[in-house]
């Protein structure tokens, strides 16, 4: 019996729903390393998730696995940095990698693609909170935050995330040498715009560089809930 349900899960991560509750696409973190030799799996599961509209995954490749063999090409301390704050806020006292962050509450480990079904269909049936509009033009990215629902009054950060939605490399040393990878919405850049009271509505704009796709996120600081997210191409 665990056996298929592995094997459903595994194929329903691929299938977007026809309608969702939630706040925009459930966001998915993957904390992740080129020279992580358990990562690939959870690489081409981000690849699935890539290609679903109700979902919004995320590649964050860190920096402490460098020191083996291996540079990883698209890491950034920042990024590790924001695995550790996760990791504090929910008490844990290590991070690892394949690492998924859903909504900036649950963590699933690896490619347990049971795991991830089931946690993204419980960000999916909760309640939108926020309306989140954005205008791209020329280098400008204008954002209209709205309230759906009475917030708390709290300085709710607003992110703009650019990322790549997918990067090739070829591994010739560490634990994964020899092997060419496709990674896919690899982060590349992550702006913290400012904070927003979730009280009224509010227009920001954001200067945005190149032609990447962003995402959006609006986010219980430091390291807490996401409640709304939107992409923007």
């Amino acid at each position: 019996m665990n056996t298929w349900k592995a094997i459903l899960a595994a194929l329903w991560i691929g299938m977007p729903l026809a309608a969702s509750a939630q706040s925009g696409p459930v966001v998915v973190e993957l904390f992740t390393s080129q020279g992580c030799s358990s990562c690939p799996p959870a690489d081409a599961l981000l690849h699935r998730l890539a290609d679903r509209d109700d979902v919004l995954p995320l590649a964050l490749h860190v920096d402490y696995w460098d020191y083996i063999g291996w540079q990883d090409e698209f890491a950034r301390p920042a990024h590790t940095v924001r695995q550790k704050g996760y990791a504090y806020a929910a008490g844990r006292s290590m991070i690892y990698t394949p690492q998924m962050v859903v909504m900036g509450q649950d963590d699933v480990v690896g490619a347990d693609a049971m795991a991830l079904s089931d946690t993204i269909a419980k960000h999916q049936r909760a309640a939108p909170k926020v309306q989140i509009k954005a205008l791209r033009k020329g280098g400008v990215l204008t954002l209209t935050l709205l309230p759906l629902v009475d917030l708390p009054p709290e300085n709710l950060m607003v992110q703009v995330v650019q990322f790549a939605p997918v990067k090739s490399v070829e591994i010739t040393r560490g634990e994964l040498a020899g092997h060419r990878y496709n990674y896919a919405h690899v982060v590349e850049d992550w702006q913290q715009v400012g904070p927003w009271d979730g009280q009224v509505e509010t227009v920001i704009e954001v200067a945005v560089s190149g032609a990447q796709p962003v995402a959006v996120l609006v986010q219980q600081p430091p390291f807490g809930a996401i409640i709304a997210a939107r992409r923007v191409d």
